[in-house]
């Protein structure tokens, strides 16, 4: 059980501090709520307590496994499938996951692909998306802002298509 002031990551939406825990009556059921502002994207959302284990709620990361993720973003591509829609739903899988290793992945994955050839529209989103949920947990882990964390990881991205 999490409680408030713990930072944490919700998988699809990011990472965010837990402002409030609160009981509400929703469709005639009460049940406990973590409410959690998400500040890179500055929402808040509601989790059943009693929930958050079977979506992936999660601490966020250490500052050691936050580097080895960076690193990742330094690696070569993963082999993908040359079928978007594979790739996609891959991709969405790693993202749902809500494992700091995959999202890191999939943001490496996609912004290589689209220095080499371009992304599609649903691919542009998802790296955006992915980039987000990202820096969402770089901001808390090194208690910076959006555009800092934002700009560590487009730096981390050192992958020369060239050489390897």
């Amino acid at each position: 059980m999490f409680k408030i002031g713990d930072k944490v990551v919700y998988p699809m939406h990011g990472a965010g501090v837990i402002d409030n825990i609160e009981s509400k009556v929703i469709l005639g059921e009460e049940r406990d709520y973590y409410t959690m502002k998400i500040p890179v994207t500055d929402i808040h959302i509601m989790i059943p307590v009693d929930n958050s284990e079977a979506i992936g709620m999660r601490p966020i990361v250490s500052k050691e496994d936050l580097a080895k993720a960076m690193e990742i973003l330094g690696e070569a591509p993963s082999v993908m499938s040359a079928n978007w829609n594979k790739r996609y739903r891959a991709n969405q899988t790693l993202l749902r996951s809500g494992d700091i290793f995959s999202v890191a992945e999939v943001v490496r994955n996609l912004t290589i692909s689209d220095r080499v050839k371009g992304l599609s529209t649903g691919e542009r989103k998802m790296l955006l998306n992915a980039t987000r949920i990202l820096a969402s947990e770089v901001m808390l882990v090194l208690d910076i802002d959006s555009e800092k964390a934002e700009a560590a990881i487009r730096d981390s991205i050192t992958y020369n298509l060239e050489g390897g």
